[in-house]
């Protein structure tokens, strides 16, 4: 009898585990298929080089992934963050070459990201104009302001090693840039599960109206996410520019596609509310691990294009009609 009972517990308590996180563990699982279906496809794609360079590379979308995130959680989005990332690329090597000493010019960029999200948060947040239609307008906007500062031309960087080192050197046998996204997403991680900000969040994208009521900053909030989206494009659009060498206002195309696809795939609600910061960092991973072991396999690039619409299509599928759930906000977090 005891026995039954306790089995009983057991099976409830494992299929409420189950049903909660059910959108991350099959992102998990689908994430292990990938590195097991392209490590048996090719024999380089589970070397240490390899991942290393894969991790490199998905960085900067990690970075922009973690803001994008929030903003999503509050119902909005930001399309404009692949303009963002190519502007202040562009502006760096332009800022660097022109004698600024690199640390000054980091700390330049990472002002003019938060101005940018500031603006479009506050047309946002209120003056009432849809996130999607504010964020489109920048993505031609920023866009077209980096083929205006470098006129299509690369721009190279050159006397600044310390800050080519942010995007091409390792500690301790990690690149930087993975190391610098792992801080990112620590800092995510906390907002979001051990701060009245990330409940805010949280709030403002299950019902903003209440959340007004009730006495929270509402319109300060959304304004912020986008803020923090700005100031993290900033940062990639560096991690791009000291790994590459050069400003271009090229960087970054189809960007906030993968930004988008990541975190949507990982189980972050279009509609507002419910939030994965585990699920971004197993999305954007997804994303990435693809995009390179389909290039192992001598698939097209221009393929990975394809997979990426196809993925955003299929989690939003699944967002809306596999994973539905409510997010509770209570004094020791998200719960």
């Amino acid at each position: 009898m005891s026995t039954t009972y306790t089995e009983r517990v057991a099976g409830s308590a494992t299929r409420d585990f189950v049903s909660e996180y059910a959108q991350v563990l099959s992102i998990a699982t689908f994430f292990i298929v990938c590195l097991v279906f392209f490590g048996a496809m090719t024999d380089v794609f589970l070397s240490a080089t390899n991942l290393l360079n894969v991790v490199r590379q998905a960085a900067p979308i990690l970075v922009v992934a973690v803001a994008m995130t929030m903003v999503i959680t509050t119902a909005g989005i930001d399309l404009s963050v692949g303009s963002q990332v190519a502007f202040v690329n562009a502006l760096a090597a332009i800022t660097i070459s022109a004698g600024v000493p690199w640390p000054v010019a980091i700390v330049l960029m990472l002002g003019v990201g938060a101005l940018i999200g500031g603006v479009q948060g506050w047309f946002v947040s209120y003056q009432g104009i849809p996130a999607f239609i504010v964020t489109l307008a920048g993505l031609s906007i920023y866009r077209g302001a980096a083929l205006l500062l470098t006129e299509g031309y690369s721009i190279p960087i050159r006397g600044a090693d310390g800050f080519l080192w942010l995007g091409r050197g390792t500690l301790l046998g990690v690149p930087v840039p993975a190391l610098i996204a792992i801080l990112v997403v620590i800092a995510g991680f906390v907002v979001m599960w051990r701060t009245p900000y990330g409940r805010q969040i949280i709030a403002c994208g299950s019902n903003f109206e209440a959340a007004r009521r009730v006495g929270m900053p509402a319109r300060r909030v959304v304004s912020s996410v986008y803020v923090l989206a700005g100031v993290a494009s900033a940062l990639a659009a560096l991690l791009l520019a000291a790994r590459l060498g050069s400003g271009s206002s090229n960087a970054a195309q189809g960007f906030e596609l993968q930004v988008i696809a990541g975190v949507v795939l990982g189980g972050t609600s279009l509609m507002g509310g419910k939030t994965s910061m585990i699920g971004t960092v197993l999305g954007t991973l997804t994303i990435a691990v693809i995009g390179n072991g389909l290039i192992l396999m001598h698939v097209s690039p221009f393929f990975t294009q394809i997979v990426t619409g196809v993925i955003i299509l299929v989690a939003i599928w699944m967002n809306t009609r596999l994973f539905t759930g409510t997010w509770k906000i209570g004094k020791g977090g998200v719960q």
